[in-house]
């Protein structure tokens, strides 16, 4: 039995195709069916029918969209469109994308009926002159091709290049969704990345373990993904919660050899297991992040972590913030690089939290400290995706309880100001954001500021940025604007003009002076 599939934008014009004649006795099983282009075109790449009836008018992609672009990602079933238009020229166009039957609404019976005799006879032809390493190939490629990714068995060369997958140079990336709706997360790798038109063998891809998984086959290909890669990390910036927030990709080192194949993957592989570590916007993973870090891993790391749940206790109660944010960042450091399992790593931290919430509750039970509930935080710790957001929640959760705990002193308040400006800068601060977090009205606060330091508040966060960049236009790894970006200027034209009124010469010219 060959399969058929309905694209149509009309639930009746679908269900009377069904009914219009007898299928099952013309060799035909009903697989499927869509009422717009997107839909229709994603049943018909994961499905592969062997008969698609298109309609020609279509929301979102037409039926000649819908097959042209199937037949660019490969698709080789007999495709028959339904036009309630005659125009020659929708027939004409059709051709170009090897669509033989075109038949106008309404169906006749009889003409789809021959039509589908003459699409048996052809699939039947099809079927005949498929040499036997095609249908293996069709068969059996996701197995092979699972097969070298893991190393699991070993390909001969003369079959890797009759399966087109034998190359000069290979590397294996995984990219994992993990949106917070997964339903949601339609597209595919392969459509992301878009390759290259000129070779339809320069990548291949599965899925396994609900990840899609590509190898890279070429120099070519291996320098389009690099290339995506660093344009997605330096220039999309996708915005939080958009489709493109989701995607996480890794990549192992560029091999030689078909048997080295399983290297590049399981370190794909293994930077999977490591997204948790990411810091924050980051999408991608690659190999060259690799060395050190993997070697250093110690299954003792999460055992030695407990001594961090009394040195946090005792800063937070001398309202020691420069030690809290150091030893969150040596936990961080820590937990990196610790070998023991994510799930266990949460288990440690929420431990962590609640040992110090009672404790602190327990020392200062008269103090009207806004803890969330318990079950709150445990959800929050567990369902974060990165490590960051759960230390960033900790350093929120001990900032909370010292301002509860916190001295009326005026020169206190005013540094530990001036501590969360050094320790922020790059951040979008205003006064009137950070003068609830001491306790003052932001106007109060600006006076204090203005008497103590001698400047306003404004004018020392410029010169605490500006210090910052001139340290890294002295570092020269990064560019001006990046730099820009790093200490708190959204705005490259404002960060110059800054620069300029306060080191007296521009950034560009200050490296030069340093760089001479």
């Amino acid at each position: 039995m060959y399969t058929y599939f309905i694209a149509d934008d009309e639930t009746k014009i679908r269900q009377g195709i069904r009914r219009l004649i007898d299928w099952e006795t013309l060799g035909f099983s009903f697989i499927g069916e869509a009422s717009n282009g997107e839909d229709a075109l994603r049943f018909i790449l994961d499905k592969n029918p062997d008969v698609t009836l298109l309609d020609i008018r279509m929301p979102r992609l037409s039926g000649l969209d819908v097959a042209r672009l199937a037949r660019a990602d490969g698709y080789r079933g007999i495709i028959i469109i339904l036009s309630g238009y005659s125009d020659f020229k929708y027939a004409q166009e059709a051709m170009r994308y090897d669509v033989k039957y075109y038949i106008s609404k309404p169906v006749d019976e009889d003409e789809l009926t021959d039509y589908l005799k003459k699409v048996t006879d052809e699939l039947s032809v099809r079927e005949k002159h498929t040499s036997a390493i095609e249908y293996f190939s069709e068969k059996a490629r996701d197995g092979i091709l699972s097969d070298v990714l893991t190393g699991s068995s070993r390909i001969s060369d003369q079959d890797l290049k009759e399966l087109g997958l034998l190359s000069g140079c290979y590397q294996a990336a995984i990219y994992e969704k993990y949106s917070h709706n997964a339903a949601a997360v339609s597209y595919r790798f392969s459509d992301l990345l878009r390759l290259t038109n000129e070779d339809n063998h320069s990548f291949d891809t599965l899925t396994i373990d609900n990840n899609e998984v590509i190898l890279l086959k070429g120099d070519f290909a291996i320098r389009r993904f690099s290339d995506f890669v660093e344009r997605f990390e330096r220039e999309v910036k996708p915005q939080k919660g958009s489709p493109l927030d989701s995607l996480f990709i890794t990549y192992g080192h560029v091999v030689y050899r078909p048997e080295e194949i399983t290297e590049s993957y399981q370190e794909a592989l293994f930077l999977l297991k490591m997204r948790f570590y990411c810091d924050q916007g980051q999408h991608t993973f690659g190999y060259h992040q690799l060395p050190a870090r993997r070697t250093s891993l110690t299954s003792a790391g999460i055992g030695a972590l407990q001594e961090y749940q009394d040195r946090l206790l005792g800063y937070i109660q001398t309202l020691n913030r420069e030690m809290v944010a150091e030893s969150l960042d040596s936990l961080r450091e820590q937990i990196y690089l610790s070998s023991a399992p994510i799930e266990e790593i949460r288990l440690f931290l929420i431990d962590l939290y609640l040992q110090v919430k009672e404790s602190i509750r327990y020392h200062y039970h008269t103090f009207d400290i806004p803890f969330p509930p318990n079950s709150w935080a445990v959800d929050f710790i567990n369902t974060r995706y990165y490590l960051y957001e759960i230390i960033t929640f900790l350093s929120e959760q001990a900032e909370m309880i010292m301002r509860s705990l916190g001295t009326t002193s005026r020169e206190s308040t005013l540094e530990n100001v001036i501590h969360y400006i050094q320790h922020n800068y790059m951040s979008s601060l205003k006064l009137e954001r950070i003068a609830p977090l001491f306790g003052y009205n932001s106007a109060y606060l600006g006076k204090l500021f203005t008497q103590k330091m001698g400047m306003n508040f404004t004018a020392y966060l410029d010169q605490v940025r500006i210090d910052a960049s001139m340290e890294l236009l002295r570092d020269g790894s990064l560019k001006v604007y990046e730099i820009a970006e790093k200490v708190g200027y959204s705005n490259v034209d404002y960060f110059h003009t800054k620069f300029k009124k306060i080191v007296g010469e521009s950034p560009a010219e200050y490296r030069r002076k340093f760089r001479n």
